[in-house]
């Protein structure tokens, strides 16, 4: 009886949900209302999380020589674009001879406005020939690709070398990393990477008017992201070293305007780095920089009448070429060194409208 009655009441219950006005259920049941949306909301985001899981664990891979992407795995099917060498492939799927690719072309782009191409990223989904991919799985997979990266780059050091080899450099580099973060070699694959995309901005950088204001700050900057993400990966290492070393070009003065208050300061900057990074790569070469530039400081001292200064500025420029001789002495900037000594103690100028 009590059975019977209580499917009675379950019916009675369940035809009020389906004829009651809806604001008037919200306002009468917000409890069962909020369950409802919150196992919608649960709902959604595991299945959000399990696609990003899923996508997360595909494999990926890379290019070593550029391929047409096709809507199909035949090499007669219409092409949907072209993925260059190291640009990122998620593999969704493979056949023979092929790979269902998400070929990355250009990365998101976090200055870009937000209506320009740039910021939005590109792109394509498509079937690509596998017989020049590398994958996670390839073995010496990180030596292949490295070696490619080391090939682009000699091109784009020739005056008729391959087109746009530097970035095809830049993005090898940066795969070795990204796909065989424990190799030996990704340390040096992310510094490289990194170093190409400096030069390549601190070109453009250096060819606008702004690059000639005395002020470092009245001039554009040079990206420091990947520079500084080497730091951060690979600490205590010679790579890091090098990378801190590039950082020191947004500090730098544009035309010193024959004050000493930029010798100065670079004096300073290039020397605290030689202190803190005294087993760097680069360490003889901020000795140098910072010698020379006291041994600037004696002329720019004498135009300013302060002759005190312009000794001061001499003994400590010798002190520091002669301990590039004593410590690197088998280096190209011992060499450097040795001359810059002959220069002082010859009362040579090596700055202004007399220097060489």
């Amino acid at each position: 009886m009590t059975h019977s009655k209580g499917r009675k009441k379950e019916y009675r219950y369940s035809r009020w949900l389906t004829t009651a006005n809806p604001k008037t259920l919200r306002a009468i049941h917000p409890r069962a209302n909020n369950l409802s949306m919150k196992l919608r909301f649960a709902l959604f985001l595991a299945l959000l999380l399990s696609t990003l899981f899923a996508f997360a664990q595909a494999p990926r891979g890379t290019l070593i020589n550029e391929e047409a992407i096709r809507v199909a795995p035949a090499s007669d099917a219409a092409k949907l674009g072209e993925a260059g060498r190291g640009h990122e492939l998620v593999i969704l799927d493979t056949t023979r001879d092929w790979a269902h690719v998400e070929a990355i072309i250009r990365e998101p782009q976090k200055d870009a406005d937000e209506d320009s191409p740039e910021a939005q990223g590109k792109t394509i989904t498509g079937w690509v020939p596998d017989k020049a991919m590398v994958t996670t799985a390839t073995p010496n997979g990180d030596k292949i690709v490295f070696g490619e990266a080391t090939d682009s780059e000699d091109q784009a050091s020739r005056r008729r070398g391959r087109r746009d080899a530097a970035q095809d450099a830049m993005r090898l580099y940066y795969r070795v990393y990204d796909l065989f973060p424990s190799s030996p070699l990704a340390a040096e694959g992310l510094y490289r990477a990194a170093d190409i995309r400096w030069q390549l901005e601190r070109s453009d950088v250096m060819t606008r008017p702004s690059a000639r204001e005395r002020d470092s700050y009245m001039r554009g900057q040079i990206d420091e992201e990947w520079m500084k993400q080497v730091i951060k990966k690979f600490p205590g290492t010679k790579w890091a070293d090098l990378a801190a070393f590039h950082l020191i070009d947004n500090k730098l003065c544009g035309d010193w305007q024959g004050a000493s208050k930029c010798p100065e300061k670079e004096a300073e900057i290039y020397e605290k780095y030689a202190d803190e990074h005294a087993q760097s790569p680069a360490a003889p070469e901020a000795l140098y920089q910072a010698a020379w530039r006291r041994s600037a400081l004696i002329e720019i001292y004498k135009t300013e009448a302060n002759q005190k200064k312009s000794e001061e500025s001499k003994a400590r420029a010798l002190g520091l070429a002669q301990k590039i001789v004593s410590q690197f002495g088998q280096s190209e900037w011992a060499l450097r060194a040795q001359r810059l000594i002959f220069y002082i103690q010859q009362g040579v100028p090596t700055y202004g409208s007399t220097a060489d």
